[in-house]
């Protein structure tokens, strides 16, 4: 069965980005540093996503299952800052963006933008995820999600770094709570992989 997790690599002290993130700087001043867990572990002149594939047994198991993925959902201005990944985030799988407004253009095929709701949006990335799963990147969209009841999973890659000042990954979710559940523990050098079920 078709889940739905968000994956994001965040600092300890809950930022997914530096300060200060634009189109022309996506992770913000000093943000790089949270992606530090990919790469070293492609092939010599390897392109696309698998130039990033880490070189740590963990790490690359948690970079496999993403790449597993049949269909991305991706928040508006994540997506504008990747560019939309040049219409292919991996392996040509279908990219969902919901949105309030589809832009006038859309130059890709495989980048669909929703203007009915994440709940829609998470329907419609599930029936083309043929039976695989579907990753969400964004943390609006995320929270949205959250808020929803639509999100299955949260697939945290938690690194030890103080960022001090950013965008945060949970801010303004509403004060119900939301109860998690630890489900998987992964260490590699430099990188905590965590994974929680959301609880219905």
């Amino acid at each position: 069965m078709s889940q739905v997790f968000l994956t994001m690599a965040m600092s300890l002290d809950g930022f997914i980005t530096g300060p200060d993130d634009n189109a022309e700087n996506p992770a913000g001043t000093g943000g790089m540093r949270l992606m530090d867990w990919l790469g070293g572990g492609a092939e010599s002149g390897a392109e696309g996503p698998e130039a990033f594939r880490p070189k740590y047994t963990h790490s690359r198991r948690v970079f496999d299952e993403a790449m597993g993925t049949g269909a991305v959902i991706a928040g508006k201005r994540t997506g504008e800052f990747a560019g939309y990944w040049g219409g292919d985030h991996h392996n040509g799988v279908p990219i969902f963006v919901p949105t309030h407004e589809a832009p006038d253009e859309n130059p890709y095929e495989r980048v669909h933008f929703v203007t009915d709701g994440i709940a829609s949006c998470v329907e419609r990335a599930k029936a083309a995820a043929g039976g695989r799963d579907v990753m969400m990147h964004g943390a609006y969209t995320g929270q949205q999600a959250l808020k929803a009841g639509v999100l299955d999973l949260i697939d945290i890659q938690l690194r030890p770094v103080l960022l001090g000042r950013g965008r945060p990954l949970f801010d303004g979710l509403a004060p119900e709570h939301i109860e998690l559940e630890l489900v998987r523990t992964l260490e590699d050098p430099g990188v905590l992989h965590l994974r929680y079920r959301v609880r219905k």
